[in-house]
């Protein structure tokens, strides 16, 4: 797999399902069951994770039998374990949608169309989505949470965005 490929967090391993050897995985697509076409699902450096041989719906994803997966105890042993999927796997987001990590590398520029930065990652502590940038003047990254009012203007091919930065950097970078 080459370094540019970017890959997508589509689920997460929730450990065994009855005594078979059957999986829960926790699905972050809009449609669980698509997880069937994104064969294999991988970690998070590209390596192959698991390899679903059915599935069936389940209330927070799916429940699966899995080729590298015979035993309960195989399955409790990879609980917590992220499945992605290299993005062009995805199909392509419709007009005005994106997926996130499409948001990574973009140019952060303030509302004078300055370059403050560039967005690292995107992170979601459990409230909602926070961008990570990193300043183009190098320095500790900051937070941004990404939202209309603090990142009104999305640029994607393009490869910007705007953003309205915090009062407590602004006042950090004056010190």
């Amino acid at each position: 797999m080459s370094g540019a490929e970017k890959l997508i967090l589509v689920g997460q391993i929730g450990g065994a399902f009855g005594v078979k050897g059957e999986v829960r995985i926790t699905a972050f697509t809009a449609d669980p069951m698509a997880l069937m076409a994104y064969q294999p699902l991988l970690k998070a450096d590209g390596t192959p994770a698991l390899t679903l041989i059915s599935a069936r719906p389940d209330k927070a994803g799916v429940v699966a039998r899995v080729k590298e997966i015979t035993v309960k105890e195989q399955a409790d042993a990879l609980r917590g374990q992220k499945l992605f999927v290299p993005r062009d796997r995805l199909p392509e987001p419709e007009e005005d949608e994106f997926y996130l990590t499409d948001l990574v590398g973009l140019e952060a520029r303030d509302l004078d169309d300055a370059v403050v930065g560039t967005v690292k990652s995107v992170q979601n502590f459990g409230a909602s989505d926070m961008l990570e940038i990193a300043p183009r003047e190098g320095g500790p990254t900051w937070y941004l949470p990404f939202t209309r009012e603090a990142a009104p203007d999305l640029r994607i091919s393009e490869g910007w965005l705007r953003v309205v930065r915090p009062t407590e950097v602004d006042e950090r970078d004056e010190a």
